[in-house]
């Protein structure tokens, strides 16, 4: 029987992901054990660097959907344990790599790695990260889960590639920008679950069906990410409401506004995000505009609708603790916005 999740049950976010965070607590100690050792280097900077993130209170959402994945598909053996540690270094790799790309001075509440150590170190430590990920799939011995996350490696490479080309651009359209953030941000979700299947020998529909949770999932993350910044508050972000705005990104609030707004409207958005020309009254009239044209519900509407087509990726498999648990990240993902 088929699993029924409830987006708004929970109105504390946290609840939702307590049944995730309960089954997967004695793997995911495994994996910090392993995260911490594979930290480690002869060149000094860059244990120093990496921990500087690892140690920041990130909650390793996309490692534990890798456990999660493997107990729902009844895998049985520790591979799983080190492929979520290889999901997590990437994931950390990417965040490194980000902050030098968008020129982030801060990442989960803290100054970023760029800041304090520059972005040539940011990125050679996102790289050695990159490298001991592959070590790691490589010692689990499982082609099929090497590829797909090898495959993901380069999509979200491809993705960063596209937000650049596409960064300051006013003329941004909806497709585009769910193009990008498919690619950049639901590849890696998409291939932490996959691979769970993977890696169980599980037939290709749960594959399949676990690839569209992940993928669906992580589209609905970055959503809520981007309404947040311009209507969440600084604690629960781990990083200042407006960041976005600052750094003349271009999410999907700004294109709505963008395009629902008039003549002066648009001059707005194109001075401040296309040319970089931002005052300091710009993020109160962003957030009114935003206001105005109903584009943090809009998106947030958008992130739902990708939730329910994750919820409904899990219907094939039996209404057990792991389906559960994955379920219940859909609010938690949701519910972050109430």
């Amino acid at each position: 029987m088929g699993v029924v999740v409830a987006f708004e049950e929970a109105r504390d976010p946290v609840e939702g992901l307590r049944p995730l965070l309960e089954i997967v607590a004695d793997d995911m100690a495994a994996v910090n054990r392993i995260i911490l050792d594979k930290a480690v280097s002869d060149v000094e900077l860059i244990p120093k660097l990496a921990h500087h993130l690892i140690d920041s209170g990130g909650k390793r959402l996309r490692p534990m959907l890798t456990i999660a994945a493997a107990k729902l598909c009844g895998y049985a053996g520790a591979g799983h344990v080190r492929l979520a540690a290889a999901v997590e270094f990437m994931h950390t790799a990417t965040l490194l790599h980000d902050d030098v790309v968008d020129d982030s001075d801060y990442r989960r509440g803290k100054q970023s790695a760029r800041l304090v150590w520059g972005n040539q170190a940011s990125v050679l430590v996102g790289d050695f990260l990159l490298g001991q990920a592959f070590r790691m799939m490589v010692d689990v011995g499982s082609l099929p889960a090497l590829k797909i996350l090898s495959n993901a490696a380069a999509v979200i490479a491809e993705g960063e590639v596209m937000q650049l080309a596409a960064a300051k651009d006013t003329a941004t359209t909806e497709d585009n920008y769910l193009d990008i953030i498919a690619a950049k941000t639901a590849a890696l979700f998409s291939a932490a679950t996959e691979v769970g299947a993977a890696i169980a020998h599980r037939p290709a529909v749960e594959q399949t069906a676990l690839k569209s949770y992940g993928r669906n999932l992580g589209i609905a993350f970055q959503l809520v990410d981007d309404a947040l910044d311009y209507s969440g508050d600084s604690a629960r972000l781990g990083k200042s409401v407006g960041d976005d705005f600052r750094e003349g990104k271009i999410t999907l609030p700004v294109i709505l506004c963008f395009r629902r707004g008039g003549k002066d409207e648009r001059a707005f958005w194109q001075r401040t995000l296309g040319e970089g020309n931002i005052v300091d009254a710009d993020l109160e009239h962003a957030i009114k505009l935003m206001k105005k044209h109903s584009a943090i519900e809009a998106t947030l509407e958008r992130a739902r609708h990708y939730g329910a087509i994750a919820r409904d990726a899990l219907a094939i498999f039996p209404d057990e603790p792991p389906t559960r648990a994955l379920a219940g990240v859909i609010g938690f993902c949701i519910n972050r916005a109430s």
